[in-house]
């Protein structure tokens, strides 16, 4: 069995990855910055390591021994400023490459996104030969490119990098679907040009065998898409996860001009065009196949908010 370092892990993605490489019988040392972060990842198993994600000089010790590092700490809201998400996901990434190659571990693993393509234009039908754009007008788009060039361009002998790029990740506790339940319920949510655009999504435990597939068998210097390989209607599948979550308010529509004055760029870009990915590379390099079908995907999130009561 291996031992893991995991940065983010006491995030979404990153609480179900810690849950896959313990269950695999992994040994796992997690990156915290507080002890609610601290209390999550060892509730899961893992060894919490308190450090400050931008400075290695206060974890890079504790990642010594490890067979390879997954990183998925980045800043998540798409709406903040750039110095906020130069800092989280570009220093960051920066360090969490430094930190690794000075701990020698020979694979580095990043959670990248189809973000990092983003300058405008939908993305239909893509692959990975689809170029990164540092240069989006988007502050959030742009810096998820710097980060996945930073990892990339780290590949090296005995140093191994690889990206790991799934589309809409979603699934129980989801924190990008509960923010949009949140928006919807407070009418502060819209259908841009009637959402009707075709796109990828990906369950979390889909984006997870996609990072494993990445440490165990990624090309290294590469990235891959992963999905659930099930496109869907936005505004279907949006309108499904409302209704599993109670969403009772009418939701209005916006046309594109109207979208263009009033809604941030990273958000109309996000929802108001269609995303589709190949994941053919994912496919023939990782065998990669999703391991949890669409509708087994809204039944969890079915019975999670039974249990929860929610």
């Amino acid at each position: 069995m291996a031992q893991t370092f995991v940065t983010g892990g006491s995030g979404f993605i990153g609480q179900v990855l810690v849950r896959r490489l313990i269950d695999e019988g992994h040994s796992v040392r997690a990156l915290v910055r507080s002890q609610a972060s601290a209390e999550k990842v060892s509730a899961l198993g893992a060894e919490p390591v308190r450090g400050e994600l931008t400075d290695p000089t206060t974890w890079r010790d504790q990642v010594t021994g490890s067979d390879v590092v997954f990183h998925l700490a980045a800043a998540t809201d798409v709406t903040a400023d750039r110095e906020r998400h130069e800092l989280v996901s570009v220093r960051g990434t920066q360090a969490a490459v430094d930190a690794a190659r000075y701990a020698q571990v020979p694979r580095f693993v990043h959670c990248g996104s189809e973000a990092a393509l983003l300058a405008g234009d939908p993305l239909v039908d893509v692959d990975e030969t689809a170029p990164l754009r540092p240069d989006s007008e988007a502050a959030y788009c742009a810096v998820k490119a710097a980060a996945e060039k930073i990892v990339l361009d780290a590949n090296a002998p005995g140093f191994a990098t690889v990206s790991i790029r799934p589309r809409f990740v979603w699934g129980p506790d989801s924190i990008l679907t509960d923010s949009l339940v949140a928006a919807a319920k407070a009418g502060q949510f819209a259908w841009i040009d009637g959402g009707r655009h075709t796109t990828d999504v990906t369950f979390v435990e889909n984006a997870v065998e996609g990072l494993v597939l990445g440490w165990r068998r990624g090309r290294p210097g590469q990235a891959y898409f992963v999905t659930d390989r099930h496109r869907v209607s936005l505004r279907e599948f949006l309108e499904t996860l409302f209704e599993i979550h109670g969403v009772d308010t009418p939701i209005p529509e916006l046309d594109v001009e109207t979208a263009a004055r009033e809604v941030p760029v990273p958000v109309r870009w996000f929802l108001g065009q269609s995303c589709t990915l190949r994941t053919d590379k994912a496919v023939a390099e990782l065998g990669y196949e999703p391991v949890v079908s669409h509708a087994a995907g809204l039944d969890a999130v079915r019975n999670s908010l039974a249990v929860s009561g929610t």
